[in-house]
C-alpha cells in the first residue's frame, strides 16, 4: 500500500467492477495517477470512463477492487467525504446554478470560510471572463463560460486531485484553446484526471493515459508513446 505523500502515484484504482442496477458496467478498471501530472480517460462512447470517474468519487460505488487516494482507502466512503479529502469533481454537461451569479457559484463551492478570497488570483488568473462576469446569473454565460465557472467551483477549496469528465465537449474551437491552456495552468497546482473524447485534444493535454473499453482498462502508458502508435489509436478509439 502507498504510504501518501511519499507515493508518486496520487490515486490508484485496481481492479474495480462497478453496477448501476442490474448491470454490470465496470468489469476491472485500473488507473494510477502519478502526482503533479495530467492523466486522460480515453475510449468509445458508452466504454465506462464516466463511470469511472463516478466510482472515484463514491457516486456509484464500486463493489469490488479498491481505490486509494493519498495512500487512503476510499471504499465505503460516500461523496461528500471523498470531496473532503482533497477531490475536486467536474461532471459533463456543465452542471452549474443557473439563477445564481458567478460569484454566488463560486461562493457555494467554499468548504471552509475565506477559500474563495484565497483562491481568487488563481481562478481568475486562469478564467478572467469569470471576473468581468462576476454579477451575472450562471444562466447568462455562454457554454464556454459555464465550463469554465465549473471547473473554477471546483478550485476553490484545497483539492489536490481534480477529475474533470469532457471539458471541451461542445465547444468551439478558440474555446477549447483557452480550456486547454487553462487545465494546463491548473496542473502546475493540483493533479487532474480527465475524460476526454477529442484525441487531438487529449493528446497535447496528457502526460499519461489509460484506454477504457467494454468496462475494462485495456491499456495504459505514455502519451508520447500512444500519438505514435497508429494501430493502437485505430482499434481502441477509432481515430484515423
Amino acid at each position: 500500500m502507498s504510504n501518501g505523500a511519499s507515493s508518486p502515484l496520487i490515486l490508484e484504482v485496481e481492479g474495480i467492477h462497478t453496477f448501476i442496477g442490474e448491470f454490470h458496467i465496470l468489469q476491472g478498471v485500473t488507473v494510477e495517477v502519478p502526482r503533479g501530472s495530467i492523466t486522460v480517460l480515453l475510449g468509445r462512447n458508452g466504454a465506462g470512463k464516466t463511470t469511472t470517474l463516478r466510482s472515484i468519487m463514491g457516486l456509484n460505488a464500486p463493489r469490488t477492487g479498491e481505490i486509494r487516494f493519498d495512500g487512503q482507502r476510499l471504499n465505503g466512503l460516500r461523496a461528500h467525504q471523498i470531496a473532503q479529502r482533497g477531490i475536486g469533481y467536474v461532471p459533463e454537461k456543465r452542471i452549474i446554478f443557473r439563477d445564481l451569479t458567478v460569484a454566488q457559484n463560486l461562493q457555494i463551492a467554499e468548504r471552509q470560510k475565506g477559500d474563495l478570497d484565497r483562491k481568487a488570483d488563481l481562478i481568475f488568473g486562469l478564467f478572467p471572463d469569470l471576473k468581468r462576469l462576476i454579477d451575472l446569473p450562471g444562466g447568462h454565460l455562454s457554454g464556454g463560460q459555464q465550463q469554465m465557472l465549473a471547473i473554477a467551483r471546483a478550485l476553490v477549496p484545497d483539492n489536490t486531485l481534480l477529475l474533470i469528465d469532457e471539458p471541451s465537449e461542445g465547444l468551439a474551437p478558440v474555446l477549447i484553446e483557452q480550456m486547454m491552456d487553462a487545465i494546463h495552468q491548473l496542473s502546475a497546482h493540483t493533479t487532474v484526471l480527465l475524460v476526454e473524447q477529442n484525441f487531438q485534444v487529449a493528446s497535447r493535454l496528457a502526460e499519461r493515459y489509460v484506454i477504457i473499453e467494454e468496462g475494462a482498462s485495456v491499456h495504459a502508458g505514455r502519451m508520447e508513446d500512444l500519438v505514435h502508435d497508429d494501430e493502437l489509436i485505430r482499434t481502441y478509439l477509432g481515430v484515423a
